[in-house]
């Protein structure tokens, strides 16, 4: 049976190039990046280039860069880090109702231990205004947060807007960008940020390792303790050979961005036009001001959780913006913050393009996808009273 993988936003295979650059670091150059014989300085030697490149990828110092386990890791460090530093200038924190659970668990933790937290609403696209920032900013609020493209719908928000806000209030502000690297342009300086987080496994690196970005001059407290490394914020001995690949990864997916995106967002076109042109389908997000390769539909009279798995039936791969496939009966929060009825939400579909995806494959699933959808509707007791046809048991 054929196999395509339409969820790339979910995690994307490691490119060939970033293994063949890991390997030596398994073997021959397996040094502690912390010793300071030969073996340690060759695997410091690699860190250091890896940090060159990751700076270079966002438009950062090579200063700005650290290195932790993954987005999770990463935004933990930046929310937390930045509390504990801030505490005594204020306890509010400002974000959104559709960040990644990173930041709204995290942010939610935090609501237990005395901060307060204010959760600003987007519109029907999902986007955040900056009016709605600006009015949230109180003279006790510490720490902006508020992610760069989301990862369910692939709305991208006005960060660059919202960072000259913060600034021009003297607030820290961090955007969750693990999304963003391949897909769109990311310039800390363009987006005025105070922090940054990514994560390798989202554009063809390893998984485990991410990076945040903390601009110079940003006061921040580490939330582990035990050693130096990562001048202390990030403390353990570096993962180097995956510190490696995500210095690869990240050089190979920001060269001739414009270029690779093109053809992706040419296939997410063909796909949005195939999948509304299926009666009772609507596209969420925003039509143009999204990820190039995210496509989120909701399919009504349909349950997400069956879509997936007939459609892996079919060899296809594909996630939905219902959460029960993670074990919970809830939608989406992210839907549920656009606007979307809880119907609505737990039919969505989410396909995410990557590299080698082709028209053949979208074709493919365009084809197959129809009858899925008739075979599940006419199950469906609410699409059987629309239309007066008997239910299939």
């Amino acid at each position: 049976m054929r196999r395509i993988y339409l969820d790339h936003a979910a995690t994307t295979p490691v490119n060939p190039e970033v293994i063949a650059a890991m390997l030596p670091y398994f073997h021959n150059n397996f040094g502690n990046p912390s010793s300071v014989h030969g073996f340690g300085r060759e695997a410091r030697k690699a860190v250091d280039e890896a940090r060159e490149k990751v700076a270079k990828a966002i438009g950062a110092d090579v200063r700005e860069i650290v290195f932790t386990s993954g987005g999770t890791e990463a935004d933990n460090l930046a929310i937390q880090g930045i509390v504990l530093a801030k505490q005594d200038k204020g306890k509010h924190i400002v974000t959104s109702a559709i960040e990644h659970h990173a930041v709204i668990d995290t942010c939610g933790f935090l609501g237990t231990q005395g901060f307060e937290v204010t959760y600003l609403p987007v519109d029907e696209y999902g986007l955040v205004t900056p009016a709605d920032v600006l009015a949230a900013i109180r003279p006790d609020t510490i720490l902006i947060t508020i992610m760069h493209a989301n990862n369910e719908m692939g709305t991208v928000q006005p960060i660059a807007e919202i960072g000259k806000i913060a600034r021009a209030h003297g607030i820290t502000f961090h955007t969750d960008a693990v999304q963003s690297i391949g897909s769109i342009p990311v310039d800390v300086n363009e987006l005025n940020v105070d922090l940054l987080s990514l994560s390798a496994h989202k554009f063809y690196g390893p998984k485990g390792i991410g990076v945040l970005y903390i601009r110079k001059g940003t006061k921040i407290k580490p939330v582990t303790h035990g050693g130096g490394q990562e001048r202390k914020y990030r403390p353990g001995t570096e993962n180097h050979a995956s510190i490696v690949g995500l210095g690869k990864a990240i050089e190979l997916a920001t060269t001739n961005l414009v270029e690779k995106q093109s053809k992706i967002r040419m296939l997410r076109h063909r796909l949005i036009a195939g999948l509304l042109a299926i009666p009772e389908v609507k596209l969420n997000g925003h039509p143009e001001q999204r990820l190039s390769g995210n496509v989120n539909v909701s399919i009504r009279y349909v349950e997400g959780e069956s879509l997936i798995l007939s459609l892996d039936m079919k060899g296809v791969a594909v996630s939905s913006g219902s959460a029960c496939t993670s074990g919970s009966l809830d939608p989406s929060h992210v839907l549920l913050a656009m606007g979307l009825s809880h119907e609505e939400a737990h039919g969505s579909l989410r396909l995410t393009l990557g590299h080698d995806n082709t028209e053949e494959e979208v074709d493919y699933v365009l084809s197959v996808l129809p009858e899925i959808i008739e075979r599940l509707r006419k199950m469906s007791p609410l699409y059987s009273q629309r239309y007066s046809i008997p239910v299939r048991t």
